[in-house]
């Protein structure tokens, strides 16, 4: 699949997906506390998507049977909701949720906090979500893709933390995953070289240890091979004339 360039009306449904997707994120964000379970989380974003007119786009994914990501603490991304997986103080918690808003997808995650947690907690958190930002500052036409990815390795890595390189972010539109793959790490070449009208979803997994991860036996959790805490932040951006467009996330929150 060639990497697409979305035309007015389809970044418009893009902005719109996005924008609703933000109200789902704020509705989990809001639900998290000790004691609830991954599952409740799960019903909270599958309620609130359906809500909002849209249809959840991880549902039945390849199989995979919820509508949101749960992942706790070691566990990086993919986390399948459980009754029987309480959050407790303490912990760290990703939400990775999408949705499909007439026919165009949105995507994006964010992690949380579970009451009071570690400074180190809050560290991985707060770098994790920065290196988003630092990487996005390249998002822009006429600079090539793999400027985003080395830069957001380069910051997390500047802080000890190791950056997943099993997984990455990738181009979104009519599908959830289109190309091009969006590495969160240096690699060879420079680089899809980017033009108004794309967009993509960029999201770094960043370790408080190893970048190393294991598969889970249920086929989907990725875990940090050192058990170590993961965070998770993404946004669905659109490349524009000038500065990247954040269609998951409203000025105010950047």
């Amino acid at each position: 699949m060639a990497v697409t360039i979305k035309t007015e009306q389809e970044i418009e449904l893009m902005r719109i997906a996005g924008h609703k997707l933000e109200i789902v994120h704020n509705e989990m964000r809001d639900f998290i506390r000790p004691g609830v379970s991954t599952a409740q989380v799960n019903e909270v974003g599958e309620k609130a998507i359906r809500k909002l007119g849209g249809m959840p786009n991880f549902l039945n994914y390849n199989g995979f049977p919820a509508a949101i990501c749960v992942s706790v603490n070691e566990e990086v991304v993919h986390g399948i909701p459980s009754r029987n997986r309480i959050l407790h103080e303490g912990d760290i918690v990703s939400l990775d949720a999408g949705l499909i808003w007439k026919g165009y997808h949105s995507d994006a995650a964010r992690t949380w906090g579970v009451g009071e947690i570690s400074p180190e907690a809050k560290k991985l958190i707060e770098v994790t979500r920065q290196s988003f930002y630092e990487g996005i500052k390249f998002a822009l036409a006429g600079h090539h893709l793999h400027e985003i990815s080395r830069t957001i390795g380069a910051y997390a890595e500047s802080f000890g933390y190791g950056v997943v390189e099993d997984l990455v972010g990738h181009g979104i539109g009519t599908h959830l995953h289109e190309e091009p793959q969006i590495p969160n790490f240096r690699v060879k070449g420079r680089g899809l070289l980017m033009e108004p009208g794309m967009t993509f979803a960029i999201e770094p997994m960043i370790n408080m240890g190893t970048k190393h991860v294991d598969w889970s036996s249920d086929g989907w959790t990725v875990t940090t091979s050192d058990k170590k805490m993961s965070a998770h932040y993404e946004n669905t951006i659109l490349i524009t004339e000038g500065e990247p467009e954040l269609l998951t996330c409203t000025k105010e929150d950047y």
